[in-house]
Parts: structure tokens; C-alpha cells; sequence
């Protein structure tokens, strides 16, 4: 017998689908409201990257569905209503709101992408933390002027007021108005040549903290404060303070991530679903993913005796945390496009390279035809170099591809606090920090895959990620010496360049990461005959990052 009852509570609880409204619109509607992914993401149980997707097109189902239909209807009623408002009001607004500042941007300017969410125009002028006249804009949560010439600050002296009837700046007609008050320019802003508190050492120096600033020293120095300790505690001990340090490397440098990303405008997926093609084939074995790792010899000089220099890049994995990563979980997509927005891994036929004799192959070295899994790094040095700019190979071509919504910046306020304390480490000739950050960069890449010593972010697609930029970084150095007639003769591993030639009118020397020093020199050939550099007899690098 048919359950007439069960059919009725299934009719009564299909329903159709809810209506969202075009990609573009979606976008615009959050935007209207300055909330950012990472808020919506966040009350809709998803992830930022997530959101970007539908903003993109993609559309959610189920009932994550219904809930981000009723936000946008949401949306869209709050700011339909806020526009009613803002008609009523008009006949209120003076000519000061409708002149453009000559300086900075006009009163209702969309925030560039420089000021991104940090800007928010506000519905009601508020008091200037800077000279406490209204302010329509709000920076990182305070009230201000975004051009300098709108701002009055105390306590700095008056130039000369232009022969006009009209002040230079206007306040707008609904704020309280003061009697008298004088006018006086606007403060110093860093890039200004006019003298201020902050020039004159009266002001505070700060630092961003999320939303808000604080002092900057308030800032704490973590690296500084961990060798200190260290020192103090094996008594001045350098080897035994040293080996202390490298022991907690680990720790340190997630410790430092986690500083480093408070007021982060992402949030980071530290543990997502992986797809098979990152998970080891065996036991001992590797995952699918190949990261073009440079192993490469010129195999022929011109006759003659060639003076050959080994050059050494610093901080190689230092400098490769600067690359696109992607921030949430990887997304599977088919077909011959690439979204720069996003970043991942892709199933490429890689294109042939005809330039073996006096540059590396961007893929390295494959005896392999056919398609394999790349990281972002190694496709966009091929795009590039495939592009009108170079055309050196033809573009490849893009099969599959597993990606997330990603930004080059995700790492970037980690890299640089790793970078400023070995900076400092090398002007005070301090080995113990130098070491210290060392270990932290070089073992955070290489404990973000399958490992027992880092289970706070477990990111496999990230390690493959970093070290495959540390690669295309190499090449590009290599492509700077051969464009700059330098004969380049080797390039291995991350930071080991070979070439003839005056290496130093392109290359800076020193121990910064973003110049080179000389790892060994050597002679090959004579002056009878041919020499070819494979048959040289040399001792390769470890390949290890260098200092």
C-alpha cells in the first residue's frame, strides 16, 4: 500500500531552489556593506575562498544555499534603504562635499587597491584623530582625512592663507560649526616634505595591528626575545644557546606565523582535504607532483680557457615564501584556462624548450614525455616566458587543475620579520640569530607535507608551492646572466649558479637575500681546444639553502 503520508510530507518539503542574483551583484552587495570574505565566510560556516568562488560565478547548494540567498536579499534591502536616506539628505550637502580635494582622492572615491578594506567612508562625518575636524573617511578604524590638505594638526605653523575670500578647506555643512577658528595646515604623512610632529621626534611611531595601530614599540620581537633567552640560559654559551634554538625551530617559526597573522585579512585552511595526487604513492615513496627542480649543465663552451665563477643565492626559501598560495582548500576544475586569481596545481603537457645549449629547461631536467602535475610557480614561469614579451617556447597546455583562491601576500608579514632579524644578524655579526632564522624558514617549508614535527598547518601543496618558486627564482637568475651576456655553465638545486664573465656588474655581492655570494671558482678548457662542461670534474654544492 502506497504511504500517502510520507509522499505528502516529501511534497511538502520540496521546494525550489533559492534565487541568487548574477556573480557581479553578489560581489557589490558585500562590498556595499564593507564586510570582507573572511566576515561572511565566517557566519555562513565556509571558507573565504569559498565566498570568492561564488563572487566568481560558482553557485552553493543546499542549505548553505538558502543562507547566502537571505544574506544578499539582506543585503540588497539595507542598502536600498541606506540609498532612500542618502536622497532625503542631498539638499543638505554643501559645495565643500562636491569639489574634488586638489590633493588624494575626492570625498566619495572608492577605496583603491592600496587602501583595500582597511577604508571605509562613513554615513556620518566623526572627529579626525589627527586634528579633530570631521573626517568622512575612517582608516583601519579611525577617523581621518585621506588628503593631507583637509587635515588641520595642532601644534604645527601656519603658512601663508592664499588672498581669497574662500578657505582653502571647507568643513562640511553638517558638522558643528566653531567661531574664529584658526586655520592651520595639515600634518606631516609619511612621503611629505613639510615638517610635523613626527619629523620634529614628538610623535609615536606605530605599526598596523589589525584594524587598529599601537605603538610600535609595543611590537614584540619574538626571534630577539627567543635568543636572549637561550643565551641566558646556557650562560653566554654560543654552540650550546645555538643547537637550543635550532631544536625549536619548529615551534618558533608556527609560533611567529600565528604573530605575524593577527588582523590577517585570510583565514588560513591549516588542515584540508588533500586529492590524491598529494599523497605518497608508497610508504617511502613521493607524491605526484613534480617541482622542476634545476639540475643542469651547459653541454658545450666555446674554444678557449673560461674563468668560472660559482655564485651562491642567499636565502632562497626565504625569498620563495613570496608566491601565490592558495588559501583555502584546492577546488578541481578541467580545461586549457588559467585563473591568475587563483592558485594550485595543474596537469600540463609542458611545451618544448629549444634552448638547452645556454639556458636550463624551466621544468628541469624529465626524461619523461608526456603530461605531469606542476605547482603555480613552474606555470607561470612557463606563461611567461611563452608570452609575446620573451616567446621562448609556446604556452603550455592545461588539462585538469586542483586550486583555491590565493594571494602572493599570505606569508609576506612572516617573511619579512624573518628577513629584518637576519638582516640585523648580519650587520651585528650574530651567528647565533643567523642560525636561528635559518633553521626556522628552511625547516617550516620542509615540514609543511606528511611530518611528526609540525602538526599545526599541514599544507603539502604549499611545500611543493615554495620550493618550486626557489627553482623558478633560480632560473630567472640564470635568464638575467644570459640576457646580460654573461655565459651561463650551471645551474642545481636553489641557490647554485655557475658563469663566465663579469657576474658582478649584475649580480650585487654581500650576504643579503637579495644578492649573491661566491661559492667557488675554477678554470675549464685551454687555449688549444674545445672544452665542454660536462666532462669537468667538479664537486657539486649540497644543494642546501644557503645563508
Amino acid at each position: 500500500m502506497t504511504d500517502f503520508g510520507a509522499i505528502d510530507a516529501l511534497l511538502a518539503s520540496a521546494r525550489q531552489e533559492a534565487v541568487l542574483p548574477p556573480a557581479e551583484e553578489r560581489r557589490a552587495l558585500r562590498e556595499g556593506l564593507n564586510l570582507s570574505r573572511p566576515q561572511l565566510a565566517q557566519v555562513l560556516g565556509v571558507s573565504p575562498s569559498t565566498v570568492a568562488g561564488w563572487e566568481s560565478g560558482r553557485d552553493p547548494s543546499g542549505e548553505v544555499r538558502e543562507k547566502y540567498a537571505y544574506f544578499l536579499e539582506g543585503a540588497k534591502a539595507k542598502l536600498a534603504a541606506e540609498a532612500a536616506t542618502a536622497v532625503g539628505d542631498v539638499g543638505d550637502v554643501g559645495d565643500a562635499e562636491d569639489e574634488e580635494p586638489t590633493g588624494g582622492l575626492p570625498a566619495d572615491a572608492e577605496p583603491t587597491a592600496t587602501q583595500d578594506d582597511d577604508v571605509d567612508v562613513l554615513a556620518v562625518p566623526q572627529p579626525c584623530v589627527l586634528c579633530g575636524q570631521p573626517a568622512r573617511h575612517q582608516v583601519a578604524g579611525f577617523s581621518q582625512h585621506l588628503d593631507p590638505a583637509e587635515c588641520a594638526a595642532p601644534g604645527t605653523p601656519q603658512p601663508a592663507a592664499p588672498s581669497v575670500s574662500t578657505p582653502a578647506v571647507s568643513a562640511p555643512r553638517d558638522s558643528t560649526p566653531t567661531a574664529s577658528a584658526p586655520a592651520v595646515p595639515a600634518p606631516a604623512v609619511p612621503g611629505s616634505d613639510r615638517p610635523g610632529a613626527a619629523r620634529s621626534g614628538q610623535g609615536v611611531r606605530i605599526v598596523a595591528a589589525g584594524r587598529r595601530v599601537q605603538p610600535a614599540d609595543a611590537e614584540p620581537d619574538l626571534i630577539r626575545r627567543a635568543v636572549t633567552e637561550a643565551l641566558a640560559q646556557h650562560a653566554g654559551d654560543v654552540e650550546a644557546a645555538s643547537a637550543a634554538l635550532i631544536k625549536r625551530a619548529i615551534p618558533d617559526a608556527m609560533a611567529l606565523l600565528d604573530h605575524t597573522r593577527k588582523g590577517g585579512r585570510y583565514d588560513i585552511v591549516a588542515h584540508p582535504w588533500l586529492p590524491d595526487i598529494l599523497r605518497k604513492q608508497s610508504a617511502r615513496g613521493a607524491d605526484q607532483i613534480w617541482e622542476a627542480r634545476p639540475k643542469w649543465t651547459r653541454p658545450e663552451l666555446p674554444p678557449g680557457e673560461h674563468a668560472v665563477t660559482a655564485l651562491d643565492v642567499n636565502g632562497a626559501y626565504l625569498s620563495a615564501l613570496k608566491t601565490h598560495l592558495p588559501i583555502g582548500q584546492l577546488e578541481h576544475s578541467t580545461g586549457n584556462e588559467h585563473d591568475r586569481r587563483r592558485a594550485g596545481l595543474h596537469l600540463i603537457t609542458p611545451p618544448d624548450w629549444e634552448h638547452d645549449a645556454c639556458l636550463p629547461n624551466p621544468i628541469g631536467n624529465r626524461d619523461e614525455p608526456g603530461p605531469l602535475w606542476v605547482t603555480e610557480p613552474t606555470l607561470r614561469l612557463l606563461l611567461r616566458l611563452a608570452g609575446p614579451k620573451y616567446g621562448l617556447c609556446d604556452p603550455p597546455q592545461i588539462h585538469e587543475s586542483w586550486t583555491s583562491g590565493a594571494t602572493e601576500g599570505l606569508l609576506e608579514k612572516f617573511r619579512v620579520a624573518l628577513k629584518d632579524a637576519r638582516d640585523r644578524a648580519i650587520a651585528d655579526d650574530d651567528e647565533v640569530t643567523l642560525e636561528y632564522v635559518k633553521a626556522m624558514y628552511s625547516k617550516f617549508v620542509s615540514t609543511l607535507g606528511e611530518s611528526n614535527y609540525n602538526r599545526e598547518l599541514y599544507r603539502t601543496d604549499w611545500m611543493h608551492l615554495i620550493r618550486s618558486q626557489a627553482f623558478a627564482n633560480l632560473w630567472w637568475k640564470a635568464h638575467r646572466a644570459y640576457d646580460e651576456g654573461l655565459m651561463v655553465v650551471r645551474a642545481m638545486g636553489t641557490d647554485e649558479l655557475h658563469v663566465t664573465g663579469d657576474w658582478r656588474a649584475v649580480f650585487a655581492e654581500g650576504r643579503g637575500v637579495t644578492e649573491v655570494k661566491v661559492k667557488d671558482t675554477y678554470t675549464v678548457g685551454t687555449d688549444d681546444a674545445p672544452s665542454r662542461a660536462g666532462t669537468v670534474i667538479h664537486q657539486p654544492s649540497t644543494g642546501r639553502d644557503s645563508q
